[in-house]
């Protein structure tokens, strides 16, 4: 299934996560409500829910209009907007938790999955098997990577693509990304 393409129809995102689209667009605020507003979600607020096909519809014309570069921005405020589980205290169960928070911000059929697998102690793989953009996911990971590093590590994060695996770009079911800190 390739981005964009809600995996079941009536599936539903909260009013916090849509809000990200707004938060992740910076002082283009009034822009991102524009393409909200033109896709079907007028107003949004915490609380109520959403339409996943609008908001992915929305997600797509960010992508044409104003370039994919903010659709990396949008990933990388998601988790001031969205809801979390708690207690998370290191970037294991972050990436682990990234699965989780998705299934608590949407409701109403099938969305796929984020799978977190170690690699060793400083690197691990995310499987984003879901509708969003690339580099949507790659900034929430990036994200989470940044806030939940190990003090101790030397080594500058980094979120990178694995090209060598499927990529919902180019059609694929999923897109894989590389963790190393």
């Amino acid at each position: 299934m390739a981005q964009y393409k809600a995996f079941a129809t009536g599936v539903e995102v909260n009013g916090e996560t849509v809000l990200s689209v707004v938060d992740g667009m910076g002082v283009f605020k009034s822009k991102a409500y524009q393409i909200l507003e033109r896709n079907g979600i007028v107003n949004p607020q915490p609380g109520q829910w959403y339409p996943q096909q609008a908001w992915l519809n929305a997600f797509k014309q960010i992508a044409e209009e104003v370039g994919e570069n903010t659709l990396y921005q949008i990933g990388m405020s998601i988790p001031k907007n969205a809801k979390f589980p708690e207690g998370i205290d290191t970037l294991g169960k972050a990436l682990v938790s990234i699965d989780q928070a998705y299934h608590m911000n949407h409701q109403g059929g099938e969305i796929g999955h984020y799978t977190m697998e170690r690699i060793d102690n400083h690197t691990a793989k995310m499987i984003c098997n879901n509708p969003y953009p690339c580099d949507f996911d790659r900034g929430i990971i990036m994200s989470f990577t940044n806030i939940f590093k190990p003090l101790n590590s030397d080594k500058m994060a980094k979120v990178r693509h694995d090209d060598s695996a499927p990529c919902r770009k180019k059609g694929g079911n999923s897109c894989t990304y590389i963790i190393s800190w």
